[in-house]
């Protein structure tokens, strides 16, 4: 199989995507990357690369195509000029950089903006080849949901986008249960399937090299959350339940992270004093199973919206196949996901008192208690979300539509 992969995020960008074009090419898969010009997190371009014109080089076997963009910057307009440039450019110079060759499907990794499908779907059309979506957000749902977007009349034009490109796609997966009935609302006759998200095997693997120091993991009971520091992730609850519980020396939120709360975050814990709350920045990718096994307990928050009820935040894959208690501020699946495993405790989104409530459970648990919740964690992991499980049955969703679209034909 000959395999395109269009994505606006891939390596050097710590994505999801990357582990599985790496194990597809283990497998036999002949992959190629349409992608753009690194930028995330930090919304400017990565040394060694620049934003204008177009770049090939190769990854470990992988042949990729980088094609311009604008850089994401700190958000707002520059954001959204950032999703708009990746769609112009795949348009343009992404036909041109992969003029003469031929795939057997595109299968394109979309996590916002879902947009990056458009010009998927017209080199698909170009090389007459099915064209496979993996839906990570709905759209858009989740641009009011995190305040980018609150116009009645943008948001409309951009529900018209997401269903043009939903009944374009060939096939749908979505990472979410829940993410079907929005999906086929505008997907017309698409075939959907559920295909949940996974992390490298790393996660569920003994922990090996020496970490950075990082404040607050050695010490005591430490929380630890990772991930994206923002909207969505209402974070104003992790500082909520450090204020409520600053008399417990032992317990120690840890927030490894960045993105558009990270400064709010630190002023308000300079402000309120909390030095049980810290806020040490990002690291590797492949520092975060070592860093996840030091932690007491392992930390997932989303914001009272009504989107993010479908959603299950990738982070708890990665939670789950650590092997570490899990507290889960949350509603909805990631909240049912965690309490079907058996791996940890769940309080209702937002809600500052009940965290601190639960983070006082788990501190006076004795900690063979606490292993069990990780033991059961881990165990589900490897039975759901393995990651070269889900490969293999990523190649057979992949097989599927190659099928269908030469029935079609």
């Amino acid at each position: 199989m000959k395999l395109l992969i269009i994505s606006q995020y891939f390596w050097p960008e710590s994505f999801r995507i990357n582990e599985v074009a790496r194990t597809l090419l283990e497998k036999g898969v002949e992959v190629e990357v349409l992608t753009g010009k690194p930028n995330y997190p930090r919304g400017e371009i990565f040394s060694g690369y620049r934003a204008w014109g177009c770049w090939r080089e190769i990854y470990q076997g992988m042949d990729i195509n980088r094609i311009p963009l604008f850089p994401r910057g700190g958000g707002g307009s520059r954001l959204a000029l950032n999703y708009l440039s990746f769609v112009v450019s795949g348009l343009i110079f992404g036909p041109w950089m992969l003029r003469n060759k031929k795939y057997d499907v595109i299968f394109v990794y979309a996590p916002s903006p879902i947009l990056q499908a458009i010009p998927a779907i017209f080199i698909g059309w170009l090389k007459s080849c099915p064209v496979v979506l993996s839906v990570q957000d709905l759209w858009p749902e989740s641009l009011s949901a995190t305040g980018h977007v609150q116009n009645r009349m943008v948001l409309k034009l951009v529900e018209q986008a997401v269903r043009f490109i939903y009944r374009h796609s060939d096939l749908l997966l979505v990472q979410s249960r829940a993410f079907e009935a929005p999906v086929r609302a505008l997907a017309g006759d698409t075939p959907i399937a559920y295909y949940p998200n996974s992390v490298d095997d790393t996660f569920a693997a003994p922990a090996t090299g020496k970490l950075p120091a990082v404040a607050g993991l050695d010490d005591g009971f430490p929380v630890m959350f990772a991930g994206n520091i923002g909207t969505a992730q209402a974070v104003e609850v992790i500082v909520e339940a450090a204020s409520l519980l600053k008399e417990y020396a032992d317990i120690h939120f840890v927030v490894l992270g960045e993105g558009s709360r990270w400064e709010w975050m630190r002023q308000e814990a300079q402000r309120c004093g909390l030095n049980n709350l810290h806020l040490p920045g990002s690291f590797p990718l492949e520092t975060m199973p070592g860093f996840m096994q030091k932690a007491s307990a392992l930390l997932v928050t989303l914001a009272d919206r009504e989107i993010f009820r479908a959603t299950i935040p990738s982070k708890v894959q990665a939670y789950l196949a650590a092997g570490r208690p899990i507290l889960a501020c949350l509603n909805g699946e990631g909240a049912n996901l965690v309490a079907a495993a058996g791996a940890g405790l769940t309080v209702p989104a937002e809600n500052g008192r009940a965290l601190a409530d639960a983070v006082l459970t788990l501190y006076r648990m004795s900690p063979q208690q606490r292993e069990t919740m990780g033991m059961r964690g881990r165990l589900y992991y490897k039975q759901h979300f393995a990651h070269d499980m889900l490969v293999d049955q990523l190649i057979e969703h992949l097989r599927s539509a190659c099928a269908s679209k030469g029935k079609s034909e």
